[in-house]
């Protein structure tokens, strides 16, 4: 049974990440505005440079879907995300956590088989993968910071915060480091609020060391965790490579989200 079970998630886990999902007209005539309003968006000129590194806004604003896995700890991930309203389904063998607009949802095929706060899941990975185009997100503020110094090499450093309200945790912060030869993005550091609702001084540091081209936008192929001292990262702790990327202009059902038999909402 278990054989049966691995081999029905890769197939659907594959199929929801096809191109021949094909959806109606309403649904594409709001993404068509929502694309045409982000577009108005005047970002300043140190973060614009670090997106057109990219492959540019505009580009990614064509694009309605994202699909990509990983191995996690609990085994292989798939993330399926519709871009522009940000729904989201993860799937693994022993459980799935979804949205679909009316709230998280989870589904255990196991007792206690997902280890960890599903609320808080939703969009991380997206968020950390989808970088630098997430951080043009409406509310977002931009602070210019000083050059600074990261395992030998300066950096340029963009301080990204947001209005309150916005999000899971409005008062996370984010520092963007790119690089200032070639203006591709090179670290990030990040806070965690979480449920707490409170700012946090203790950053966390990501290095985004490769990167590969999928469907004309700069996207990474690998993210690398660091430990931190003193609020700066030393040694490397973990890396995680992602596959199956895929990248398109098309609008996934809101169907492919839905809270599933068997799940439940997570209010926290």
């Amino acid at each position: 049974m278990k054989k049966i079970a691995i081999v029905a998630f890769s197939i659907f886990a594959f199929v929801a990440c096809k191109e021949n999902i094909k959806e109606g007209v309403v649904q594409e005539i709001e993404v068509k505005k929502d694309a045409v309003e982000m577009a108005k968006k005047v970002l300043p000129d140190n973060f614009s440079a670090v997106v057109n590194a990219h492959g540019g806004l505009s580009q990614w604003d064509k694009m309605n879907n994202i699909c990509f896995s990983f191995d996690g700890r609990g085994g292989e991930e798939v993330h399926t995300v519709s871009l522009k309203n940000r729904n989201e389904k993860i799937e693994n063998e022993k459980w799935s956590i979804g949205n679909d607009g009316n709230g998280v949802w989870l589904l255990e095929n196991e007792p206690e088989a997902y280890k960890g706060n599903a609320m808080f899941y939703n969009n991380l990975m997206f968020y950390f993968y989808s970088m630098p185009f997430v951080l043009a997100d409406n509310g977002i503020v931009y602070t210019p910071m000083p050059a600074k110094e990261l395992d030998g090499k300066m950096y340029n450093v963009l301080k990204v915060s947001y209005e309150d309200g916005i999000g899971y945790s409005s008062k996370d912060e984010y520092m963007l480091f790119s690089d200032p030869e070639t203006n591709k993005m090179a670290w990030l550091g990040y806070t965690v609020t979480g449920k707490s609702n409170a700012k946090s001084d203790k950053w966390s540091f990501i290095k985004y060391s490769e990167w590969q081209e999928v469907n004309g936008l700069q996207l990474p192929k690998k993210l690398t965790w660091y430990k931190v001292e003193n609020n700066l990262p030393t040694d490397k702790r973990n890396d995680l490579v992602f596959k199956k990327i895929t990248l398109t202009e098309t609008v996934i059902p809101n169907s492919v989200f839905a809270k599933p038999e068997g799940a439940v909402l997570i209010t926290e």
